[in-house]
């Protein structure tokens, strides 16, 4: 692979694939930091990586991290992007002046004096970047830029990569595993990573007309798979890169989606879980949920979604009992559980975090899920059966006497779900299920939950396990939950409707509510205006429930 001065070049791969250890190799991190056996040569700008350090490379490519937060040394925005003109020990008054010009460069400029922990992940992001700018770095390289952004800063994010490919002319390389948000904004070639090897190095439009995409695990933009089931023959002459570039005839579009079921919304359920009136400030702070309402039915799926800092995690908290609510109630099965401790709601509520490390305490896997039963004094054989059914549940039951270090990610994700299934909860809160996480593995964890949801699991009701999904991808929500509570500066904006409306197709092709929200309007829509359809929410809606049967069909 090369990389030419001034490409626009996007890495793209499942995880695993190979991609961030590429990046390290271009970035000097390999050798030099990961110490490995390597062959083969990797030059910037004409120098092997090998021959130089890391500070001399630091002033050819500037990286920015996944984690920002990771990033951060300064104790304000502009401490952190003066940091490198420090070290330089540049002149205080050229030093102000560089990292002023550096700040306007991402529209920081406003933000110099505020501290990392009061900036949304998207602006600091930015600072981060304004940070490479000031090397004057010749190429910027960025690695999983959406990872940590809701759908909106993920959108700004590669705004503002174009633009500053636009405005410097310098090399950009983007590391990412989401085609279709990396793909907002044009990219010169695409270089497909898969097993540690590339296997496509081409423009876009070509990568999009193969079958590389679903060999590799990689999802392909939601408006081609649309176009695949109309029959439409895909080409690279067709503007595959986004649906505005897109051309084709809209009349095959149009007679499949006719052909098209729209399946019925569920019957009603009884409620199993009712929130009513909440109100939460933490100290010091203004309100984070004003008078927040609504009630999820037994069996339910529903996914929670909003910007950062909307109070998602903070309702999840109030519910599972960490926190307790200024004002408001909160009934599980019709009974006020304000009185309940957080032992009591744990028997009913499962509370699953992000990242499953920070929930496993024990090194084998077994005495993982047993602990919650352990500590309320279960006898063990009783803890061994519920264990072992919960283990069997959750795909894990051969390695029960395994070490948790030999469980992959999307494993521990399960782990932590059979710990709580244990206690026979009828509700699991998870928060982010699949962030970080490519398409397959992405798949895998949806369908097992939706498995779960679908039946009924250890101790749960007959109908099966409700859920309440925090998230930040578009397409989990519209692929697996049927109702979606989108939050806004600590309001609901959506009416509680159980089993009626707040649809995701229809939230996600609601200008105003996409743009409170901080969410992204589906490219189906897009795609079915400009194919004529006369009604889009209602094609978005039985795109998904035609994508639903074939993989219920699988």
């Amino acid at each position: 692979m090369s990389v030419s001065w001034g490409e626009k070049v996007l890495i793209l791969g499942p995880s695993g694939s190979g991609k961030s250890t590429l990046a390290h190799c271009i970035n000097g991190l390999i050798p030099h930091a990961f110490k490995g056996v390597s062959s083969g040569s990797c030059s910037i700008m004409g120098k092997e990586t090998s021959t130089l350090d890391i500070f001399s490379l630091s002033t050819k490519v500037g990286t920015l991290l996944q984690d920002t937060d990771g990033q951060f040394v300064g104790l304000s925005a502009g401490e952190d992007i003066a940091f490198a003109a420090e070290n330089d020990c540049v002149p205080t008054g050229e030093m102000h002046h560089r990292v002023r010009a550096a700040a306007a460069l991402v529209h920081m400029e406003d933000h110099l004096d505020k501290s990392p922990q009061d900036l949304s992940g998207g602006q600091k992001q930015r600072v981060s970047l304004a940070g490479l700018l000031m090397n004057d770095v010749e190429i910027l390289l960025f690695d999983e830029p959406l990872a940590n952004l809701d759908p909106a800063a993920g959108k700004e994010a590669i705004e503002l990569i174009d633009r500053l490919h636009n405005e410097t002319g310098k090399t950009v390389i983007i590391v990412e595993h989401r085609l279709e948000d990396a793909l907002h904004r044009p990219v010169d070639r695409i270089v497909l990573m898969d097993k540690g090897r590339i296997i496509s190095d081409c423009r876009p439009a070509e990568l999009l007309a193969s079958d590389l995409l679903g060999k590799t695990g990689i999802r392909e933009p939601f408006y081609l798979s649309a176009l695949r089931y109309a029959g439409i023959d895909l080409t690279p002459d067709l503007g595959l890169e986004s649906v505005e570039t897109l051309r084709f005839d809209p009349a095959p579009l149009a007679s499949w989606d006719a052909a098209l079921r729209e399946d019925p919304l569920p019957e009603n359920a009884p409620a199993l879980l009712e929130v009513r009136d909440l109100q939460y400030h933490y100290p010091g702070t203004k309100q984070v949920l004003e008078g927040v309402s609504f009630s999820l039915a037994k069996g339910e799926c529903v996914s929670m979604v909003g910007r950062n800092g909307a109070g998602k995690s903070t309702l999840a908290k109030l519910i599972a009992g960490f926190i307790h609510p200024d004002a408001g109630q909160i009934f599980l099965e019709g009974k006020d559980i304000a009185d309940y401790s957080i032992k009591e709601r744990s028997e009913h509520i499962g509370y699953v975090m992000q990242n499953p490390n920070q929930m496993i305490s024990f090194p084998l896997i077994f005495d993982e899920a047993a602990l919650a039963l352990r500590n309320r004094g279960i006898p063990e054989n009783e803890t061994r059966d519920r264990v072992y059914d919960a283990l069997k549940t959750c795909g894990l039951y051969p390695f029960r006497n395994w070490p948790v270090n030999a469980l992959s990610f999307g494993q521990k994700r399960r782990l932590t779900i059979a710990s709580v299934l244990v206690m026979g909860v009828s509700l699991i809160i998870l928060d982010e299920p699949t962030a970080g996480q490519d398409y397959r593995h992405y798949s895998e964890i949806m369908e097992f939950l939706r498995k779960l949801n679908s039946s009924a699991g250890p101790g749960s009701p007959s109908r099966g396990l409700s859920f309440l999904l925090i998230t930040h991808d578009m397409h989990l929500m519209l692929e697996y939950t049927r109702r979606a509570l989108v939050l806004s500066e600590g309001r609901l904006l959506t009416r509680d409707c159980p089993g009626g409306g707040n649809t995701p197709a229809a939230i996600l092709t609601d200008d105003s509510m996409v743009e409170a929200a901080s969410l992204k309007r589906t490219s189906l829509y897009d795609l079915a205006v400009k194919a004529g359809i006369a009604d889009p929410r209602a094609f978005v809606r039985r795109f998904i429930d035609y994508e639903q049967s074939r993989r219920a069909a699988v």
